[in-house]
């Protein structure tokens, strides 16, 4: 299975990330809506902020607050396939280290395209985060 790794350092605690990472608010400015905080063992889904599609889904596995955040990732072009995002934050001098490492997806010349546009997404997703701590 295909993993993508990325981290990015944000001048902000640890605790401001994690509100980044788990309240509907936050979510919404970087990344997708979910109707409630993100919490371990809830099921969730996350909602176009424009659209209102349903466009994520599946289980928080992990919430250790300000420290670890795990849960199931589905997604319609994902056709039923399950796969895990794990993020991790850590902190460094002026701020935090986030680090986000999204395995299980399908491998394969078929499965490539789903990886390109994945991969782009989370670079845009974790830059609009960084333009919003940082007050960009």
């Amino acid at each position: 299975m295909t993993t993508l790794s990325k981290s990015i350092y944000l001048r902000a605690t640890k605790e401001q990330v994690w509100a980044y990472l788990t309240d509907p608010e936050k979510l919404a400015i970087w990344f997708h809506k979910p109707p409630k905080a993100l919490a371990e063992g809830e099921d969730y889904a996350m909602y176009g902020t424009t659209s209102g599609d349903k466009l994520m889904w599946g289980e928080v596995t992990v919430a250790r607050p300000h420290e670890q955040l795990e849960y199931s990732f589905s997604i319609a072009p994902m056709q039923g396939a399950t796969s895990t995002v794990k993020w991790r934050l850590d902190e460094v001098a002026g701020g935090t280290r986030l680090s986000l490492e999204h395995s299980g997806l399908p491998e394969g010349a078929d499965a490539f395209g789903l990886t390109l546009a994945l991969d782009k997404g989370w670079d845009d997703h974790m830059g609009r985060m960084r333009a919003s701590l940082h007050g960009d």
